[in-house]
């Protein structure tokens, strides 16, 4: 019998990308799953489809809503979040209402029915690396209205760890990619370019690096934290200890797909001056010395992974928002 058997687990944006990955994780592992996802009048399960899981309609900015999808349960896993670094520009205070204040329902509600509470960061919060491999004690650095927000939610987490004793643990995942992704993220959005015939690969800046974590490698380091008593009131990093640059992927999903194309420079796809995020490496140490979770599979297999899904479903399937 594993640690999840039987436990009342609540996942928040469960039908997101890494969500729906943690929800299957769950179920799999015989826990008893209540999926919050945000209401829709069309009723759509986004990534839920398929899956015999209670669907709990709402929105985190509800309190009362938040505070009945709580009760009776054991663990949270709160993933919903307002994401996106370009719309954060536009609208900075709906990423405020729903990522700070929905975070403080949840974890208010996770005081009140006495729920251990897993809170879901970024790595954006990190900003431009300042030291290589980033640690979880890497300043933060709030260099979009995106990420200043979801360090405001990490801390009123945090707080309620500090002053209330709450279990609390915040994974701080790095970029995760696979099948399922939605296309504003640059992975499937180059590989369905590619499967459709695009010859030109159009990139912003292409010396910026990031590090790629398959999605069940991160949603296995969401249940690795959330089932370790020495992760609470504690902050972890789920990377690879790897980086790419945006140039150097775009060469690899070429080479992976076997298309005849290459990688145009597109100034127009720039971030705003000062926001560029030039470097995010993690430092996984910690998370595999708490929990002895590591990532297992690697870039090259889980972008052939992808690659494959994509090319089997169809173009256009993976424009649903996340």
């Amino acid at each position: 019998m594993t640690y999840w058997a039987g436990r009342r687990v609540l996942v928040t944006g469960a039908e997101g990308f890494i969500g729906s990955a943690l929800v299957r994780l769950l179920m799999e592992a015989g826990a008893n799953v209540r999926a919050f996802a945000h209401y829709k009048p069309y009723a759509e399960k986004g990534h839920l489809a398929g899956l015999d899981v209670e669907v709990f309609t709402g929105d985190v900015r509800d309190t009362g809503r938040v505070a009945d999808a709580v009760a009776g349960c054991s663990h949270v896993f709160h993933l919903a979040a307002l994401i996106g670094i370009p719309y954060s520009y536009q609208a900075p205070e709906s990423y405020v209402a729903t990522n700070v204040t929905g975070t403080h329902n949840i974890t208010a509600a996770c005081h009140r029915h006495g729920a251990r509470l897993v809170h879901t960061s970024t790595s954006e919060v990190y900003g431009t690396a300042r030291v290589v491999p980033i640690a979880e004690t890497h300043p933060l650095q709030p260099q979009s209205p995106y990420s200043a927000s979801k360090i405001g939610a990490d801390m009123m987490a945090l707080s309620y760890w500090h002053a209330f004793a709450l279990p609390v643990s915040v994974v701080r995942p790095f970029n995760t990619y696979g099948p399922r992704q939605s296309a504003r993220a640059i992975i499937p959005t180059i590989l369905e370019q590619l499967h459709a015939g695009v010859r030109e690969i159009k990139l912003g800046a292409v010396t910026p690096t990031r590090d790629f974590t398959f999605v069940e490698d991160t949603a296995r380091g969401f249940l690795a934290v959330a089932s370790s008593d020495k992760t609470l009131g504690e902050v972890v990093n789920l990377g690879s200890g790897k980086e790419i640059s945006m140039g150097d992927l775009a060469s690899l999903l070429i080479s992976i797909t076997g298309a005849d194309a290459s990688v145009v420079l597109d100034s127009s796809r720039l971030r705003p001056s000062g926001s560029e995020v030039d470097r995010l490496l993690a430092d996984p140490g910690k998370a595999l010395a708490l929990t002895g979770w590591t990532p297992q599979v690697s870039l090259r297999e889980g972008l052939t992974r992808t690659s494959e899904w994509i090319s089997g479903h169809g173009q256009g399937v993976l424009s649903y928002q996340v």
